[in-house]
C-alpha cells in the first residue's frame, strides 16, 4: 500500500484551481506531473552549476559533468543495463526511435522485412515508413484484436528470414495493452531479427529489464515518468550501438575532426551531438529516485486499482463503450459515448477543472482499424485517487446530459 496524500503533497501543481474547481490531472500518458525534488533539481542547476558538460576545466562545467553522468548511471540501474555506454540520452522517446531508423537506412537492403504493429504511436510508424522507402525494403504490420490485444499468429506466421526489425510499443497508448514483450523478442531474435521497444507509456508504470527482456533497443521519455520535457533515453546493446553510424554530427560527438578525416568519440557521446538538456537530465536522475523510493511495483499495484474501479464504473454509463478491453492491460482508459464528440466531452470535463486527452493519440491507423475518429482518454499516475475517479465519472454523466 502507498501513501497517496503525502505523496500529492509533493506535487506542487495538484493545488491549482482550474475554473473553480481542484484540478484533476487524467493526461498522464501525455505528461506526467513533476514533483517537488525533480523541480528542485532543475532550479539547482541554473542556480549553481549552469554550465556546458564534458567540455571545460573549470569547477562549473566540471560539476555539471558529474551530476549529468550520475544521471546516465541512475538510468543504467534503473532498466538494468550492463553498460552506461548502453545509454544515450536524447531529447525524447520519438528522436530515440529516428535514431535507431536512420542507422537502419545503411543495414536493411532491398526487399528486407521490417514489422510494426497496428497500434503504434506516428513515432514509432513514421521512422520505419521513411526508412524503408529510403532501403527499398517493406514496411509490414501486424493486426490487433477487436480486444485490443496484439495478434500473436499474425506475428509468428509473418515473421521470416527477410524480417531484420520488429518495432513495438510495450504499452499501447491509446489501448492501454500491455504486449508480451520477453516472448516476442524470443520469437523475433530466433528468425535473426532486431527488436526495438517504444516503452515511453511502460518506463514508469511496470518493472522494466532490459537483460531479462532481452531487448536491443529500448526508448522512453522522461516527461512521462514525471522528469521533464525535452530529454529521451535510448538503451541500445553495446555491440549493435557500434554498429549504428552516428544520426547527428557536431560538437561533443567527435573524438578528432580534420579536414580530411573525422574519427568519432567512443559510446555513448557518439549519438550525443551538440548541446543537451543539461538540467533535464540531471532532474531524471530525481525522478527515478522519486518512483525508486516508492517501488515500481507499489506504482503498478495503485494504478491496477484505479484503472479496475473506474473501467466498472464507467460500465454503468448507458452508451459508453472502452477501446481496449485486454486482459492484460496498464492504466490507460479510452472510452466513446455513442454520437457524443470526445472534444465536446474534454471541453466540458475542462470546464469541471479535469483534465483528459481526446483525440486520436497520434495512433491514426489504429482508430481506424476501429472505425473511429478519436477517444476520450482517461489515464492514471501515482498521485491520483478514487475520489478524483468518482468526481470524474459525475462529471462524464453531466456532460452527456449537457450534449444529447
Amino acid at each position: 500500500m502507498i501513501n497517496t496524500q503525502e505523496i500529492r503533497k509533493q506535487f506542487p501543481i495538484i493545488n491549482l484551481n482550474i475554473n473553480r474547481s481542484n484540478l484533476i490531472y487524467f493526461d498522464n500518458g501525455a505528461t506526467t506531473q513533476n514533483p517537488q525534488n525533480v523541480i528542485d533539481t532543475e532550479k539547482e542547476y541554473y542556480e549553481k552549476m549552469n554550465a556546458n558538460v564534458h567540455r571545460g576545466a573549470h569547477f562549473l562545467s566540471s560539476h555539471a559533468t558529474e551530476k549529468f553522468e550520475e544521471s546516465r548511471k541512475s538510468v543504467q540501474s534503473f532498466i538494468n543495463a550492463k553498460s552506461v555506454k548502453e545509454i544515450v540520452f536524447t531529447k525524447g522517446t520519438t528522436e530515440s526511435i529516428n535514431l535507431v531508423a536512420n542507422g537502419f537506412r545503411s543495414i536493411l537492403k532491398k526487399d528486407d522485412e521490417v514489422l510494426i504493429t497496428e497500434m503504434e504511436h506516428h513515432s514509432n510508424i513514421v521512422p520505419w515508413q521513411i526508412c524503408c522507402k529510403y532501403a527499398g525494403a517493406k514496411l509490414r504490420v501486424v493486426p490487433v484484436k477487436e480486444n485490443g490485444d496484439l495478434d500473436m499468429v499474425s506475428l509468428k506466421s509473418m515473421l521470416n528470414n527477410k524480417t531484420k526489425l520488429v518495432a513495438l510499443t510495450h504499452i499501447s497508448n491509446a489501448l492501454g495493452t500491455i504486449n508480451p514483450i520477453e516472448d516476442i523478442c524470443k520469437l523475433s531474435h530466433s528468425f535473426g531479427a532486431k527488436i526495438l521497444i517504444d516503452g515511453a507509456q511502460a518506463i514508469s508504470h511496470i518493472k522494466v529489464d532490459v537483460q531479462k527482456l532481452n531487448v536491443d533497443f529500448y526508448c522512453f521519455s522522461s516527461h512521462k515518468m514525471y522528469g521533464s520535457t525535452g530529454v529521451g533515453v535510448l538503451y541500445g546493446k553495446e555491440e549493435l550501438l557500434n554498429d549504428l553510424p552516428p544520426y547527428q554530427s557536431g560538437g561533443e560527438m567527435i573524438k578528432d575532426v580534420s579536414f580530411e578525416k573525422t574519427t568519432y568519440a567512443d559510446l555513448p557521446y557518439k549519438f550525443e551531438a551538440g548541446t543537451p538538456n543539461i538540467a533535464g537530465v540531471i532532474s531524471l536522475k530525481s525522478s527515478i529516485d522519486f518512483i525508486c523510493k516508492i517501488g515500481i511495483d507499489n506504482i503498478k499495484n495503485h494504478e491496477n486499482t484505479l484503472l479496475n474501479y473506474a473501467t466498472l464504473e464507467l460500465k454503468k454509463i448507458k452508451d459508453l463503450q472502452i477501446l481496449g478491453t485486454s486482459k492484460n492491460k496498464s492504466g490507460i482508459i479510452s472510452f466513446n459515448i455513442n454520437s457524443l464528440h470526445a472534444y465536446d466531452i474534454g471541453v466540458l470535463l475542462d470546464k469541471m477543472g479535469i483534465a483528459i486527452r481526446t483525440g486520436h493519440h497520434c495512433a491514426q491507423p489504429l482508430m481506424k482499424r476501429f472505425n473511429i475518429a478519436g477517444t476520450a482518454r482517461i489515464s492514471f499516475a501515482v498521485y491520483n485517487t478514487k475520489d478524483e475517479i468518482e468526481k470524474c465519472i459525475a462529471a462524464i454523466k453531466k456532460s452527456k446530459k449537457m450534449l444529447l
